[in-house]
């Protein structure tokens, strides 16, 4: 903890707001339990209420999504135009569009919004969002994403599920960065 406050003295950090934090400069260091940082208290003297619930690895999904693409389609000489979508009031990180020449994906990383099948944009689903057979028996496939932690990053994965084939346990899948 010394070495990383010598090395970042001049540094400031906030509460992201891509991670559904408030935008708040954090400066309070915790020395006293595991090291992380964390909102001073409010004026009144009351513990400062960030709207930002979801604190695991995985809310920061989004953001591995967006970079694994940009990375992936940048090793082929195209960019991309990235939008965290919040369709019907979605948590930041729900959805992740992904705009690309003419193509566009729209990557759902949890249920909270149904996937749009006739949309411009191929539908790429994280492992809790549910298809219903009668979608799968229509489209014979529907594109899968899974990221996995290894070491202190995740790694994006792709797979597909088909029709004629049970869903995916592992999701055997070609990783993506």
């Amino acid at each position: 903890m010394d070495a990383f406050r010598r090395r970042h003295e001049h540094d400031t950090f906030w509460c992201g707001l891509l991670l559904g934090g408030c935008g708040l400069q954090l400066t309070k260091l915790y020395t006293d339990r595991v090291c992380h940082f964390a909102h001073h208290p409010a004026p009144d003297g009351l513990p400062h209420e960030c709207r930002r619930h979801a604190r695991g690895v995985v809310s920061a999904d989004h953001l591995y999504v967006k970079s694994a693409a940009a990375d992936w389609l940048r090793s082929r000489g195209e960019q991309a135009r990235f939008t965290f979508a919040q369709p019907a009031g979605a948590r930041i990180g729900s959805i992740v569009d992904i705009q690309f020449k003419e193509r566009g994906l729209r990557v759902h990383l949890d249920p909270s919004t149904a996937p749009v099948w006739d949309d411009d944009r191929e539908s790429v689903l994280g492992m809790s969002v549910p298809v219903d057979r009668d979608t799968l028996i229509h489209r014979w496939y529907v594109h899968r994403i899974r990221l996995d932690s290894e070491g202190t990053a995740r790694q994006v994965r792709i797979g597909t599920e088909a029709f004629a084939r049970p869903p995916p346990s592992g999701l055997p899948c070609t990783s993506a960065g």
